[in-house]
Protein backbone atom coordinates (compact mmCIF):
# COMPACT_ATOMS: atom_id res chain seq x y z
CA UNK A 1 0.00 0.00 0.00
CA UNK A 2 1.12 3.50 -0.77
CA UNK A 3 2.18 5.70 1.99
CA UNK A 4 4.09 8.97 2.65
CA UNK A 5 7.69 7.63 3.92
CA UNK A 6 8.99 10.93 4.95
CA UNK A 7 7.24 15.00 4.87
CA UNK A 8 10.11 17.41 4.50
CA UNK A 9 10.24 21.08 4.88
CA UNK A 10 12.99 23.75 4.46
CA UNK A 11 13.39 27.37 4.88
CA UNK A 12 14.74 28.06 1.52
CA UNK A 13 16.71 25.28 -0.72
CA UNK A 14 17.93 21.97 -0.10
CA UNK A 15 17.98 19.28 1.47
CA UNK A 16 14.58 19.41 3.22
CA UNK A 17 14.81 18.06 6.77
CA UNK A 18 12.35 15.40 7.86
CA UNK A 19 9.37 16.70 10.44
CA UNK A 20 6.93 14.02 11.60
CA UNK A 21 3.65 15.42 10.69
CA UNK A 22 2.85 18.84 8.27
CA UNK A 23 -0.50 20.83 7.51
CA UNK A 24 -1.17 21.47 3.93
CA UNK A 25 -3.01 24.08 2.21
CA UNK A 26 -3.73 25.84 -0.90
CA UNK A 27 -0.17 28.07 0.02
CA UNK A 28 2.28 25.00 0.54
CA UNK A 29 3.42 22.85 3.46
CA UNK A 30 3.32 24.78 6.66
CA UNK A 31 7.37 25.63 7.93
CA UNK A 32 8.18 25.17 4.22
CA UNK A 33 9.92 27.50 1.74
CA UNK A 34 11.69 27.83 -1.76
CA UNK A 35 14.72 30.14 -2.32
CA UNK A 36 13.93 30.65 -6.07
CA UNK A 37 10.13 31.36 -6.01
CA UNK A 38 10.62 32.09 -9.91
CA UNK A 39 10.95 28.51 -10.78
CA UNK A 40 9.13 26.82 -7.56
CA UNK A 41 6.15 27.23 -6.01
CA UNK A 42 3.06 28.32 -6.99
CA UNK A 43 -0.85 26.88 -6.96
CA UNK A 44 0.50 24.14 -9.41
CA UNK A 45 3.76 23.49 -7.68
CA UNK A 46 2.26 23.66 -4.23
CA UNK A 47 3.91 20.09 -3.26
CA UNK A 48 7.03 18.41 -4.59
CA UNK A 49 6.72 14.71 -4.46
CA UNK A 50 9.30 11.89 -5.10
CA UNK A 51 9.46 7.84 -4.92
CA UNK A 52 11.24 6.17 -2.15
CA UNK A 53 12.00 4.00 -4.44
CA UNK A 54 13.76 6.07 -7.42
CA UNK A 55 15.32 7.48 -4.75
CA UNK A 56 16.65 3.89 -3.91
CA UNK A 57 17.28 3.13 -6.98
CA UNK A 58 19.60 6.50 -7.71
CA UNK A 59 21.21 5.05 -4.31
CA UNK A 60 22.30 1.97 -5.93
CA UNK A 61 24.11 3.75 -9.12
CA UNK A 62 26.24 5.15 -6.97
CA UNK A 63 24.44 8.90 -6.29
CA UNK A 64 24.44 10.16 -3.01
CA UNK A 65 20.81 11.00 -3.17
CA UNK A 66 18.74 10.62 -0.01
CA UNK A 67 15.07 11.68 0.83
CA UNK A 68 14.33 14.95 1.31
CA UNK A 69 17.61 16.03 -0.82
CA UNK A 70 16.28 16.74 -3.90
CA UNK A 71 13.58 19.01 -2.95
CA UNK A 72 10.52 16.92 -2.37
CA UNK A 73 7.95 17.96 0.43
CA UNK A 74 6.23 14.38 0.28
CA UNK A 75 8.65 11.21 0.04
CA UNK A 76 6.16 8.43 -1.23
CA UNK A 77 6.73 5.14 -1.19
CA UNK A 78 4.38 2.13 -2.76
CA UNK A 79 3.38 4.13 -6.26
CA UNK A 80 4.40 2.72 -9.70
CA UNK A 81 6.29 6.18 -10.02
CA UNK A 82 6.63 5.51 -14.10
CA UNK A 83 2.94 5.28 -14.17
CA UNK A 84 1.92 8.43 -12.48
CA UNK A 85 0.33 11.50 -14.66
CA UNK A 86 -1.27 15.05 -14.66
CA UNK A 87 -4.37 15.23 -13.99
CA UNK A 88 -4.12 11.94 -11.13
CA UNK A 89 -5.54 12.53 -8.05
CA UNK A 90 -4.82 10.88 -4.65
CA UNK A 91 -5.99 11.31 -1.14
CA UNK A 92 -3.34 11.52 1.40
CA UNK A 93 -4.38 10.83 5.22
CA UNK A 94 -8.24 11.79 5.98
CA UNK A 95 -8.37 15.12 4.20
CA UNK A 96 -5.91 15.90 1.52
CA UNK A 97 -6.51 15.72 -2.19
CA UNK A 98 -3.79 16.47 -4.00
CA UNK A 99 -3.57 16.45 -8.16
CA UNK A 100 -0.68 15.91 -10.58
CA UNK A 101 0.50 18.92 -12.59
CA UNK A 102 3.55 18.18 -13.94
CA UNK A 103 7.27 17.06 -13.86
CA UNK A 104 9.61 19.04 -11.96
CA UNK A 105 12.54 20.57 -14.11
CA UNK A 106 15.70 19.67 -12.94
CA UNK A 107 17.48 21.88 -10.75
CA UNK A 108 21.23 22.69 -10.18
CA UNK A 109 21.13 22.77 -6.53
CA UNK A 110 20.34 19.14 -6.90
CA UNK A 111 24.06 18.28 -8.48
CA UNK A 112 25.94 17.64 -5.02
CA UNK A 113 23.81 14.32 -4.73
CA UNK A 114 24.65 12.88 -8.42
CA UNK A 115 28.25 11.32 -9.67
CA UNK A 116 30.02 13.89 -12.12
CA UNK A 117 27.20 16.42 -10.57
CA UNK A 118 24.79 14.84 -13.52
CA UNK A 119 21.60 16.76 -12.00
CA UNK A 120 19.75 15.46 -15.36
CA UNK A 121 19.41 12.20 -13.94
CA UNK A 122 16.63 13.63 -12.47
CA UNK A 123 14.90 14.80 -15.95
CA UNK A 124 11.67 12.85 -17.19
CA UNK A 125 12.81 13.25 -20.86
CA UNK A 126 16.09 11.60 -20.27
CA UNK A 127 15.25 9.52 -17.72
CA UNK A 128 11.36 8.50 -17.74
CA UNK A 129 10.27 7.34 -14.81
CA UNK A 130 12.83 8.86 -12.59
CA UNK A 131 11.28 12.88 -12.00
CA UNK A 132 10.35 13.97 -9.32
CA UNK A 133 6.00 15.33 -9.66
CA UNK A 134 4.73 18.70 -9.11
CA UNK A 135 1.10 18.91 -7.68
CA UNK A 136 -1.48 21.01 -6.52
CA UNK A 137 -3.67 21.09 -3.53
CA UNK A 138 -7.58 20.13 -4.28
CA UNK A 139 -8.37 19.76 -0.91
CA UNK A 140 -5.93 21.00 2.10
CA UNK A 141 -5.60 18.93 5.15
CA UNK A 142 -2.67 17.58 7.63
CA UNK A 143 -0.50 14.49 6.90
CA UNK A 144 1.52 12.80 9.10
CA UNK A 145 4.31 10.23 8.43
CA UNK A 146 2.74 6.29 7.61
CA UNK A 147 -0.32 7.97 6.23
CA UNK A 148 -1.69 6.24 3.07
CA UNK A 149 -1.56 7.55 -0.21
CA UNK A 150 -4.74 6.37 -2.18
CA UNK A 151 -5.39 6.96 -5.72
CA UNK A 152 -8.84 8.47 -6.44
CA UNK A 153 -9.21 8.07 -10.26
CA UNK A 154 -7.04 5.52 -12.47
Amino acid sequence: MAHIHQINVSNGGVPKLPVDRARIGVDGVEGDDQADREHHGGPDQTLCLYSLEVIETLQGEGHQISPGSAGENLTISGLEWSGIAPGQRFQVGDDLVMEITDTATPCSKNAKWFIDGDFTRLSDSRHPGSSRWYAKVVTPGSVAVDDRVVPLNP
